[in-house]
């Protein structure tokens, strides 16, 4: 269901008017009612969340009907992916700070870019060098590290 649609019904079964619902979302009636028609591509969280508190609905729906990951659309997604991991991976990795998580997930975004590059005609990945010639002592890791570096840097 599109995201006016979603807005529209709910603003009906509770039954309030553009007006009311606006007011309580602390937005214009006019912005309200291209939300509901459509007309606005992407709308801010604040602006969703304040309607969904206005009408005393879980702003995931709202945020979903958006198109917006939400924690549930997330959970969704990698509950494949979270059955194929070690158990035990997955308690150490939660157990880690919050800035080593981010480094090991740009490091794996890293390998990934690295190995999607590198694929050959065949589909088998090839070594990526700086000069486009295998062993001249600059491999794919020393690239991958500098890579790291390089987003640490960065934030």
């Amino acid at each position: 269901m599109k995201l006016g649609d979603r807005i529209r019904e709910l603003r009906e079964e509770f039954g309030l008017t553009q007006g009311q619902l606006a007011g309580s979302a602390s937005v214009s009636q006019g912005y309200l009612s291209q939300l509901e028609n459509g007309d606005v591509k992407s709308p801010s969280a604040a602006v969703l969340l304040r309607v969904a508190q206005a009408i005393h609905v879980d702003p995931d729906d709202l945020f979903e009907a958006a198109g917006y990951p939400t924690v549930r659309t997330l959970r969704q997604i990698y509950q494949d992916y979270e059955s194929n991991i070690d158990p035990e991976l997955l308690q150490y990795l939660g157990r880690l700070p919050r800035d080593r998580q981010r480094r090991l997930l740009l490091l794996l975004q890293g390998m990934e870019t690295v190995v999607v590059e590198g694929e050959g005609n065949d589909g088998k990945a090839v070594e990526l060098t700086t000069q486009g010639k295998p062993g001249n002592g600059r491999s794919v890791g020393r690239r991958l590290r500098d890579g790291v570096r390089a987003s640490r840097a960065r934030g």
